[in-house]
């Protein structure tokens, strides 16, 4: 590779012979997405032997390749809020966020202007400014996602080789996850595995399931913290930590085997608990207004630093104070 005018210059060696253009390229630039490559190449800011070529011609060994300008990405949609936002780490290349309960990550590509206001999105655009655009125009930054009515530790990527580096270490499973989550009911053991595959539920697609004899592989271990017994029933505070990261997939397994998690309707639970009254008294109901899982603990190596992060978030306020009225 030589430096002139152009941002980066190429000669094809023989051995390339026969491949594609953009994988040739997105192994030679390993730092850029193949999607990017794409884009590169679409947008002709890639010559080949001083034309313009497309994404999938073969190359024969011996071309010349220059790559001429950045990719041209389209306005986001999503735009930046002044919403309260904790973060607990940051630095040039990412950061570590507490989201809050009923915040909703980002909007659906189905959304209007209006519709996507008071997301995490908005208000990391708002705080940082320039995101990763990875994920797409409605999600920059975006790595992962919690549901809405879960609190905790989430990573937001600043720039593309972070998300793209972070991704590759989620599909390998090296981002450990740790949640609390309080259930309904006592498990049987002290710990145990669930790996019972998870699919749309046909009848009620916002919902995920369990039944169906084709679903995608997930991996949900859990172990009891602590078990409560008193005027609003039994409960149990698991540690819950995930090898999989599918839609509702703590949520789905666990009122799988009968015990859903406190505040979560969609899967079984109710939205408040309540103490029978005595001798004409009234009754008094624990309400949660949530459902109680929180994202505790996150370890994952820095992409840039290569060095390793742990973090831990307490439970929020709400949940603590369930637990003192459960307690009760």
């Amino acid at each position: 590779m030589s430096q002139s005018a152009h941002l980066k210059e190429f000669v094809v060696p023989s051995e390339a012979a026969g491949k594609r253009l953009d994988v040739w390229l997105a192994a030679e630039l390993p730092d850029v997405s193949r999607v990017r490559i794409r884009q590169l190449i679409e947008q002709n800011k890639v010559t080949l032997n001083g034309e313009s070529p497309k994404p999938s011609q073969h190359l024969r060994g011996g071309e010349h390749i220059a790559i001429t300008g950045k990719v041209e990405l389209p306005p986001l949609k999503a735009f930046a809020e002044n919403i309260p936002l904790d973060v607990v780490y940051e630095d040039e290349d990412l950061a570590v966020i507490n989201k809050s309960a009923g915040m909703t990550v980002h909007a659906g590509s189905g959304k209007n202007e209006s519709g996507s206001r008071g997301t995490l999105v908005n208000a990391l655009l708002h705080r940082f400014g320039s995101l990763s655009q990875t994920g797409g125009e409605l999600r920059p930054g975006i790595v992962h996602r919690l549901d809405k009515e879960t609190s905790g530790l989430m990573i937001v990527a600043k720039h593309d080789q972070v998300h793209r580096k972070m991704a590759e270490q989620f599909s390998r499973h090296e981002v450990h996850k740790t949640y609390l989550a309080l259930i309904h009911g006592w498990m049987p053991q002290e710990q145990g595995t669930i790996t019972d595959p998870i699919s749309r539920d046909l009848r009620r697609r916002e919902r995920m399931t369990t039944r169906r004899s084709q679903g995608r592989a997930a991996v949900t271990h859990w172990k009891v913290l602590e078990r409560y017994e008193g005027k609003h029933g039994k409960f149990s505070l698991l540690e819950v930590k995930i090898e999989t990261g599918r839609t509702h997939q703590i949520r789905v397994h666990l009122s799988s085997v009968g015990h859903p998690v406190a505040g979560d309707t969609l899967y079984g639970a109710s939205g408040a608990t309540r103490e029978p009254g005595y001798l004409g008294t009234a009754s008094k109901s624990a309400s949660l207004g949530r459902h109680f899982l929180h994202s505790s603990g996150l370890q994952f190596e820095h992409p840039i630093k290569n060095t390793r992060l742990s973090f831990n978030q307490p439970l929020p306020a709400e949940l603590q104070a369930f637990l003192r009225c459960i307690r009760d």
